[in-house]
């Protein structure tokens, strides 16, 4: 515990890095109990003594017109934000994901010999690892949630320090798969597929009707199949409801409002897009399929630019593929039918995945929060020296 005064500064850009920012605070907190936390972060922030230059929510800004349509405000923040970091040095700055904001912010502040660290490894690892030469300039400490990516910035000799994933501590090692049941309204003896085709418009458009479509392939085969989709808004219930309509037969879908985690508890198997959706599922120890689809020329360009061998976190972490991932042609309705019906129908290979998950869990689970603050304490206190 340090008595004397420290200025820790946080730049946070979405509801994902509040929540991350707040569990650190609290952390080091332990460690500085005299430390003011200033910059730009959320409600979650906030609530821990957090002083806000703006409101977070200015930054939170998705798609390319979207931001287009921002940059003179974006560039006002920053200047604002800026001028106080070099005006009234802080003892660091952490800037928590949203690289295209933070890492710019810690450029500057390193230059200016602001000690610097940033949360959340950007992609550099998958793809554009030219990157890595800008984040090698910009940060003296990153802070990882996986620890492939702390290999990848070891081999680089970026300062890094592997902290695990928040997720795996607010996931329980033991899922209560009927007591998910019970709350959803799910009957105990029938199998429940999960469908999660994404919480975005563009990607319910493109997986909505491939996934209800998949849906009724297994009906076919399992009548007692009990279908459930979580949305995260009306407008996503809506789309969905509208592709299961566009069918012609009629599915018992049961749609509810949020609620994913409570949805992936309940399932024996979890048909999903690509994304942090399948970290869940794996920490859930649930069985998964993975498909997804770009237009063509997106994924033409993505395909040539991304460096690894599979898109889904539980093969990324085990190295080897446990979820298989029906990507772009490879995403029909009877190859992904197909994929679940070997994980619903095999008792041997759901168990197998069980251990699989199981061990992935305990390597997350490694107190993110306190590790995190660890490795920002020794950043201050050696440049303190």
């Amino acid at each position: 515990m340090h008595r004397a005064p420290v200025t820790i500064a946080m730049v946070a850009g979405e509801a994902s890095g509040d929540i991350l920012g707040s569990g650190l605070i609290r952390s080091l907190r332990k460690r500085y109990p005299n430390a003011r936390f200033v910059g730009i972060g959320g409600e979650e922030m906030i609530a821990e003594g957090f002083h806000s230059l703006v409101p977070m929510e200015r930054l939170s800004v998705m798609g390319l017109v979207e931001v287009l349509g921002r940059l003179r405000e974006l560039f006002a923040i920053r200047a604002r934000l800026m001028n106080y970091l070099l005006t009234t040095p802080p003892d660091v700055v952490i800037g928590i994901d949203s690289p295209d904001f933070t890492l710019g912010v810690e450029e500057r502040c390193r230059k200016a010999g602001i000690p610097t660290a940033h949360y959340v490894s950007p992609s550099v690892w998958a793809w554009r690892q030219k990157r890595i030469f800008r984040i090698a300039r910009s940060v003296d400490l990153m802070l990882t949630l996986l620890p492939f990516e702390a290999r990848f910035y070891e081999e680089h000799q970026v300062p890094v320090a592997f902290v695990g994933h928040p997720l795996a501590e607010r996931v329980s090692m033991e899922v209560d798969t009927a007591g998910a049941r019970d709350a959803l309204g799910l009957d105990q003896d029938k199998p429940v597929l999960a469908i999660l085709p994404g919480s975005r418009a563009g990607e319910v458009e493109r997986l909505g009707g491939l996934f209800m479509e998949t849906a009724r392939k297994l009906q076919a085969v399992h009548p007692d199949l009990q279908l459930v989709v979580p949305c995260v808004n009306r407008e996503r219930e809506v789309q969905v409801r509208a592709l299961a309509d566009a069918l012609d037969v009629k599915l018992p879908l049961t749609v509810v409002r949020g609620r994913s985690r409570e949805v992936m508890a309940a399932a024996d198997v979890v048909l999903l897009a690509s994304g942090t959706a399948t970290l869940e599922a794996m920490l859930l120890k649930k069985p998964m399929v993975v498909g997804y689809r770009l237009s063509n020329l997106s994924y033409a360009l993505v395909s040539r630019l991304v460096k690894v061998p599979w898109v889904s976190l539980p093969n990324l972490l085990a190295q080897e593929e446990l979820v298989p991932e029906l990507l772009q042609d490879n995403a029909t309705p009877e190859k992904l039918a197909a994929a679940v019906l070997e994980r619903l129908d095999n008792p041997a290979e759901r168990e197998r995945l069980h251990e699989a998950f199981t061990r992935l869990h305990h390597m997350l689970r490694r107190n993110a929060d306190e590790r995190a603050a660890e490795a920002v304490s020794a950043l201050i206190e050696k440049e303190r020296r």
